[in-house]
């Protein structure tokens, strides 16, 4: 008898960034970090597993054409491993007080699981966080294991070190932890996402193409050359981490603006302070940086913040800033990037702030104090895509399966 369980998972963006590791193979991180889970509605991962007697060995296809080797997949091995391990656990307790006969054997069928990005793999968008919560949540459902979430964050961990972040909603303390083993480094929510409901975000697509330095080598070679990295982790992080977790319980945007900046500054400053350096940000990241902050300007405060930027390991952007502000910030970001003339979907509007303006966005007068001439205008195309995302839930159920009913990908010939 086959079982099978598809699921969604968000994408988290890190406000206090994670940056290191001091263990590989566990993934366990040099610092604690803070992230905000985002609507599914724009950034999400999908994953179907099936497991079935009559599977001959366990398969994983990407996006429901490529199939990857699992022989060299260690991560993606140590969730599949982790998880078989707890059900057969609970299988075992089951048979002790029902009856073995009563129990279906599903920690010892093999799996067919088929798994996509609606966003790009490997941009510096968080694919590989939302992939694998996806992929764990999905097999905690498909096993029936009755553990916590932050229990299974830990299982999570060790696929993708901010995966662990992806499976809570809201905003997120991913808990660096201190023992060896890994027992203590895991995820706990500080809010849920109705929390702030002010609090929203965009995501500015400036490259969709594969980084030219992995997270996982560039924060190695980081850790190995970095003496700002050693200082951000052991001056810097600890401080922060309870001013953010304050400033979003107390829903002060300015404290978590100013933080959220100044950390993905330093973050991109230890990828600098690396030997050789890093450079995940190019010229249209930098010049964002620059139009954000003199839109901060404009409040006439150096303490008042209007919106904040951060960057991952990637040139994208993303923006928070309250919902009243997000249309001036898209008519600022569309002004200086303006769209190529075949990009009909150049930013989505899904809750429909723009009904009578979406025609003129790029075109509407500047907020007062701004600086026009604090850069040029970028070549049409600059910026890909804008995406308006609230602060959304963690993985959920899916109904509509990526195989078909012989266990094998829809899409694949």
């Amino acid at each position: 008898m086959a079982h099978e369980v598809t699921s969604t998972g968000p994408v988290n963006i890190a406000v206090i960034k994670y940056w290191g590791k001091r263990d590989t193979e566990l993934i366990l991180p040099t610092n604690s970090s803070i992230s905000i889970t985002l609507s599914q509605d724009q950034l999400r991962s999908k994953t179907t597993i099936r497991a079935s007697p009559n599977f001959t060995k366990t398969r994983l296809w990407l996006n429901g054409v490529e199939e990857l080797n699992l022989d060299n997949n260690v991560r993606l091995q140590n969730c599949l491993r982790a998880t078989m391990k707890l059900r057969k656990e609970y299988e075992d307790q089951l048979s002790d007080e029902i009856g073995i006969d009563n129990v279906q054997p599903i920690s010892s069928y093999k799996l067919h699981i088929c798994s996509e990005n609606n966003f790009p793999t490997a941009a510096g968008l968080a694919s590989s966080a939302s992939g694998f919560a996806c992929l764990v949540y999905t097999l905690s459902q498909l096993y029936e294991l009755p553990i916590s979430t932050t229990e299974l964050s830990k299982i999570a961990r060790q696929g993708s070190g901010s995966a662990c972040r992806s499976l809570f909603g809201g905003f997120v303390n991913w808990q660096m932890g201190t023992k060896q083993d890994g027992s203590d480094s895991q995820a706990l929510q500080i809010a849920p996402h109705d929390h702030w409901p002010e609090l929203e975000a965009l995501i500015c697509v400036v490259s969709d193409a594969k980084k030219g330095t992995s997270s996982t080598e560039g924060m190695q070679n980081t850790v190995k050359t970095s003496t700002l990295l050693q200082h951000r982790i052991n001056n810097v992080v600890p401080e922060r981490m309870k001013l953010m977790i304050d400033a979003i319980n107390r829903k002060d945007f300015n404290k978590f603006a100013e933080l959220t900046m100044k950390d993905s500054n330093q973050f991109h400053a230890c990828c600098l302070d690396t030997f050789p350096p890093i450079f995940y940000l190019n010229d249209v990241s930098r010049a964002i940086i620059r139009v954000i902050t003199e839109y901060n300007n404009t409040t006439g405060k150096p303490d008042e913040f209007k919106a904040a930027y951060t960057f991952d390991a990637g040139p994208n952007a993303v923006i928070y800033a309250l919902k009243q502000n997000i249309p001036e910030i898209i008519n600022l970001i569309s002004k200086y990037f303006p769209p190529s003339q075949n990009n009909v979907t150049y930013f989505s509007n899904p809750y429909n702030l723009f009904s009578n303006e979406k025609e003129n966005i790029g075109k509407l007068s500047l907020p007062n104090n701004f600086n026009e001439n604090i850069i040029p205008v970028f070549p049409d195309g600059s910026v890909k895509q804008i995406l308006h995302a609230r602060i959304g839930n963690g993985p959920k159920i899916d109904h509509d399966s990526l195989l078909n009913p012989n266990g094998y990908p829809i899409n694949l010939k």
